[in-house]
């Protein structure tokens, strides 16, 4: 069994703060959804990507008449979805629970949702509703969802409907963003460690900086001072302020507010309505109340890939404090999803790891950035302190300075030649995260291009990592051989998400 559980020796369930650690998968559910990959993660050999869990599962319920139908209401559009299931009266039904479960958080979390309706089986559909109650496995993603879609003061409501025509059809409303930074123009990126600011003219950087920051803190106005005076000081290189580009972790919504961001996630909730939500269009109003955009950060990410390759079908992963995750189409354009990838389970593992944002396990959290360096490296010979060990208290919390000092050693060591053999190991493993991640996006997304960066991204064990992710796709998707990998300079991977932010507002 792999070491690192969602029960941390002496501290127990990490995501408490969210609610309960999810129920033991059954007997049937293990059956049906654990499957080893051709590839094993060298350092996580229980690794179960959810992506083989499907494949696996579909084999099991081939020819069943039965299925689930579901719909994800949202202002803008609307997702639909569909699992085929065993009947009501099967011993294994729990199989079809737990997955349908699984795919219709997976679902939320890619595109949002302010309710959900099922169509199906009768008592599979009042399981999978018990299961996204305020009381049952998802009570998570029914507490957060109304505050992601900015309506936090209204429920989140479950239906089961008579008929699948009562179900809402498909619909997506893409959006279209500038791409030229002509003019004078300031752009930030608001990440979980730092606040990254740009001043740009004419698509040229005339200043980028850091500003480290302690998003636990729960006042707003430490926040507001913080980004507020990293803006001013980036503004102090340009003549003018033409306007303001920007991206931040969360959801961010059309019309550049801060509707649900968890780079603040201290801040009361009635506080943070009143202080945050409003924070970027006063920003603007600090700098002449000129014109302002901002967006996610993953969705920044892929329009930043596609202005460096210049091609589209574009998935952008930055592997940095988190996952940040977005998507532009052929022509550019966002869905109109929140793209919120590191919320969605990648590992199937009942004993996979839990995290300090979520009360789930196998959370992309701690797969697809610095905590999974953090909870690999011992097993990759990297000696850590004490401190910085994955279960000492202040690696459990939603604070990211500890897994940054860790990684910096992961990173030191791959440069000794007496320890480069183990160290690389670590990449491998989160190159095997990569590749099953890649084929379950790829479910949902029309992926050519793959752009890969953040700090872990960096170095040599980056392009071990990439090599790896692509070993996977050939193995086992060979359909989707023909992603190409791209990384960007090291420059870029510490602005690139600015100098595409800053192109945002149209002038």
């Amino acid at each position: 069994s792999f070491t690192f559980a969602s029960m941390v020796p002496g501290i127990g369930h990490v995501g408490a703060a969210h609610g309960p650690p999810d129920p033991p998968m059954t007997t049937s559910a293990m059956k049906y959804l654990l499957a080893r990959p051709k590839v094993p993660a060298p350092l996580d050999p229980n690794f179960c990507p959810v992506v083989l869990s499907k494949k696996l599962y579909l084999k099991h319920v081939a020819g069943s008449p039965f299925t689930l139908h579901w719909a994800l209401p949202r202002s803008d559009g609307c997702a639909r979805g569909s699992l085929p299931v065993l009947a009501d009266t099967h011993a294994d039904l729990s199989a079809s629970i737990h997955l349908a479960g699984v795919c219709i958080q997976e679902m939320i979390w890619q595109r949002s949702a302010s309710e959900l309706l099922l169509f199906g089986p009768p008592k599979l559909s009042a399981a999978v509703a018990e299961a996204f109650s305020s009381d049952g496995k998802y009570a998570f993603e029914v507490k957060t969802m109304p505050k992601v879609c900015g309506t936090p003061d209204r429920p989140f409501p479950v239906r089961i409907v008579d008929r699948i025509e009562d179900l809402p059809a498909a619909k997506d409303t893409k959006q279209v963003c500038g791409k030229d930074a002509t003019g004078c123009r300031l752009a930030f990126d608001l990440g979980k460690s730092d606040i990254k600011t740009v001043a740009v003219k004419d698509n040229e950087v005339l200043e980028s900086m850091e500003t480290e920051w302690d998003v636990t803190n729960p006042d707003p106005e430490y926040h507001w001072e913080k980004i507020l005076g990293a803006m001013k000081q980036a503004a102090s290189r340009l003549p003018k302020v033409d306007a303001i580009g920007g991206s931040a972790t969360g959801t961010v919504s059309g019309n550049s507010e801060a509707t649900w961001c968890d780079i603040f996630p201290n801040v009361p909730p009635d506080v943070y309505q009143e202080k945050v939500v409003n924070m970027f269009h006063r920003l603007a109003k600090e700098f002449g109340d000129v014109p302002l955009k901002v967006i996610n950060d993953g969705e920044v990410t892929a329009l930043a890939g596609m202005m460096m390759v210049t091609k589209g079908n574009l998935c952008g992963i930055s592997m940095g404090s988190s996952e940040g995750g977005g998507y532009c189409d052929e022509e550019g354009r966002l869905l109109g999803w929140i793209n919120e990838l590191c919320y969605i389970q990648l590992d199937m593992n009942p004993e996979a790891p839990g995290d300090p944002w979520t009360p789930h396990r196998g959370i992309s959290h701690m797969y697809l950035g610095q905590r999974a360096a953090t909870r690999l490296a011992e097993l990759g010979g990297v000696e850590l302190p004490d401190d910085l060990k994955p279960a000492a208290p202040g690696m459990n919390t939603m604070k990211h300075e500890g897994h940054a000092k860790c990684l910096k050693l992961i990173q030191a060591a791959m440069k000794d030649p007496a320890k480069e053999t183990q160290v690389r190991q670590i990449y491998e493993t989160i190159g095997v995260y990569l590749g099953y991640a890649l084929a379950q996006y790829s479910e949902h997304y029309k992926i050519d291009n793959a752009l890969v960066l953040g700090r872990v991204s960096t170095g040599t064990g980056g392009q071990i990592m990439l090599d790896k992710a692509k070993e996977v796709l050939m193995a086992e998707f060979p359909h989707l051989g023909h992603i190409q990998f791209h990384q960007p300079d090291e420059h870029f991977k510490r602005v690139g998400q600015c100098i595409a932010a800053a192109a945002l507002p149209e002038l």
